[in-house]
């Protein structure tokens, strides 16, 4: 079985962006890309992972890095792993984007990393960032001792310099035949998506709590070290996404930062990163829920188990840390009693398919295929017009509806449409808004959603204010009894039988 990453890069110039922290390397980052995807906060250190994504503002498309602060403060044992990550950046990169900051002035970080950078032997242009009017172009020129031929004074905060910046680019970018990648690059699509077609990748989003192992398990899929992993809860803080091929499937795996509960999140920064993560849930197709085996379910974690069924988002539960709770006996009865027991917790995502991991030692992991694949051959599956109106009036008679304000809810007709007919005006709640239109742009996921899309049933009623919610859920066990869609919710949409005029 042969696995690739799947990448632009392959044929498109990369393009990395470098520089101390808290120089304003995510700003510039977003306003090239022309979309906010990175994080910009005034703590020092925000980025930890390589972010990347497709910027084609010129002439020339090419791979943009947003590469966490090299010698970076921060947590102590994350640092080492970001300038890792910064590095690789460097060693895989066509040309470089040295960034300081002008109001904060020339630094001895600054001429470490110019040392550092001429060493790499990549053509580099230096940025001075934060040239916001006129009055500030003369602090530039305390950069000029840095030895560097192309330089662009930039405000990324106010668009200022961009477009110059963006041609001294176009020509410092190596010609298409030139370009070598021997070292495979994962890139981020960003919060809206990409400019890249692809209709049949399958957005998986990973989930769950700080520290549960949801980096650690993209790295073990793609068998690489993309995602920053670390002992320190919430060291993920953008949405990254790794596009990953197999059996001719591609997928794109978006690692979220970790969501706690509001009153824990500790900075604004944390806070714009659970925001995003619950966006990814949105847009993704199906939702990876990790649970770390070591504390068991938590009340969060039923909460994002709840955000999953809000948004109506195919769901698989996995277990991970099994080579820390494995026990020495009874290795097959425990891991039964485990799924049961984590399945009664969060009983509203029931349907979900679990998989017991160990990310560390790669265990099981491959095993999670299987489970999105068993998801998606049952978004095909269809209940025949006649046998589901069967079914349903078997079920009205069983258990009659109760009585809501005297009246009783009335079965007129049922079917249930084609995946992907009713996908563009399905709501995330009652409110009636695409799940589409609320990302507020196309996504290359989009031709991919209806092979995705959980099973939707249309009951035409005499009223639908009448449907209780346990009456519904009790239809949706007998429709599971008959189909059991592992993994999907089902949407039952009610309709009111058209008067007559």
């Amino acid at each position: 079985m042969r696995d690739t990453l799947v990448n632009e890069a392959d044929t498109l110039p990369n393009v990395a962006i470098v520089g101390r922290p808290n120089v304003g390397k995510s700003a510039l980052f977003n306003r090239l890309v022309g979309r906010k995807i990175a994080i910009v906060h005034d703590q020092p250190g925000i980025t930890r992972d390589r972010l990347p994504a497709k910027c084609t503002r010129g002439e020339r498309p090419f791979i943009l890095w947003d590469t966490g602060g090299i010698f970076g403060a921060g947590e102590s044992e994350l640092t080492q792993q970001v300038q890792h990550a910064a590095e690789n950046a460097l060693r895989e990169s066509d040309l470089l984007l040295f960034v300081v900051d002008a109001k904060g002035g020339l630094s001895p970080l600054d001429e470490e990393l110019a040392r550092l950078l001429r060493k790499s032997q990549k053509p580099v242009v230096l940025v001075i960032n934060k040239i916001d009017t006129e009055k500030h172009d003369p602090l530039a020129a305390e950069f000029d001792s840095l030895g560097f031929d192309k330089v662009i004074s930039v405000s990324a905060e106010h668009d200022r310099g961009i477009s110059e910046l963006l041609d001294a680019i176009e020509l410092q970018l190596p010609s298409p035949a030139k370009i070598e990648h021997p070292t495979p690059v994962r890139h981020s699509l960003g919060e809206g998506g990409s400019n890249v077609e692809d209709p049949i990748a399958v957005a998986v989003a990973i989930v769950g709590r700080p520290n549960a192992g949801k980096s650690s398990l993209i790295n073990s899929i793609v068998r690489g070290e993309r995602a920053i992993v670390s002992e320190l809860p919430g060291t993920t803080r953008d949405a990254i996404d790794v596009i990953y091929k197999r059996d001719d499937q591609q997928f794109v795996f978006i690692d979220t930062a970790g969501i706690r509960r509001r009153g824990k999140v500790s900075s604004s920064a944390e806070v714009f990163s659970v925001m995003r993560a619950e966006r990814s849930i949105r847009r993704a197709d199906v939702c990876i829920l990790v649970i770390d085996l070591t504390t068991g379910v938590t009340a969060q974690d039923k909460r994002i188990a709840g955000l999953i069924q809000k948004a109506r988002k195919a769901a698989i539960i996995v277990l991970n840390k099994w080579d820390l709770a494995k026990p020495r006996r009874r290795e097959k009865e425990s891991a039964k009693d485990l799924i049961e027991e984590t399945l009664s917790r969060i009983f509203f995502l029931k349907y979900a398919p679990v998989l017991i991991t160990s990310a560390s030692t790669g265990e099981n992991v491959d095993r999670l295929f299987a489970k999105i694949h068993r998801v998606q051959r049952a978004a095909r599956k269809r209940i025949g017009t006649g046998v589901f109106n069967r079914l349903l009036r078997q079920a009205f008679e069983a258990n009659p509806p109760p009585l809501v304000k005297g009246r009783r809810l009335k079965l007129l007709y049922a079917t249930q449409p084609k995946n992907g007919d009713l996908l563009g005006r399905r709501s995330l709640g009652e409110g009636g808004h695409s799940a589409e239109g609320s990302l507020g742009r196309r996504s290359l996921f989009n031709q991919a959603r209806s092979n995705l899309a959980p099973p939707e049933f249309v009951l035409f009623v005499n009223d639908p204010q009448l449907m209780t919610e346990a009456y519904r859920r009790y239809l949706e066990a007998r429709i599971r009894e008959a189909e059991p869609y592992p993994g999907l919710p089902i949407i039952l949409t009610l309709r009111a039988r058209a008067r007559e005029r």
